[in-house]
């Protein structure tokens, strides 16, 4: 809850407190606030419990921190039924890497001598930049129209 107050932010706080409630009367509204958090957790415990017991048996298992969908897909994903552990732990990105640049190192030279001799093979390469005409392509703007 309090992960992003630093120390300063926090001793500004109590100081913030000791002068708005006073020294005298701070410790009763710390026991009020926590009186009220415990209260709140209880009354959020018994209702997940209520709707735990109707759901019945067949949810037993039911969180309602898979509600969160960060929560549910992760836990999806780490489901072993899947087999998604086997393709990601199959899947080497660097190798795979490593075979589509040889591919291209390879396909460079492949065209530069197939371009040399003049026929391409029907490939287009697409290493060169497209040759720029002098004429633009685009068709005449019409202001009636927009």
């Amino acid at each position: 809850m309090f992960n992003d107050i630093g120390p300063l932010e926090l001793v500004t706080l109590i100081v913030l407190a000791v002068l708005v409630f006073g020294p005298d009367k701070l410790p009763k509204v710390i026991q009020d606030v926590t009186r009220t958090i415990r209260k709140i957790r209880e009354f959020s415990e018994s209702a997940k419990n209520d709707i735990r017991e109707e759901l019945g048996p067949e949810f037993k298992d039911f969180e309602f921190e898979d509600l969160n969908p960060k929560t549910f897909i992760r836990k999806q994903l780490d489901n072993e039924d899947l087999g998604l552990k086997e393709i990601r732990n199959g899947f080497d990105l660097k190798k795979e890497m490593a075979e589509v640049t040889d591919a291209v190192h390879s396909r460079d030279s492949d065209t530069s001598s197939s371009s040399a001799s003049g026929s391409s093979g029907g490939r287009i390469d697409m290493t060169k930049k497209p040759e720029i005409s002098d004429q633009d392509d685009r068709p005449p703007f019409d202001a009636d129209a927009t």
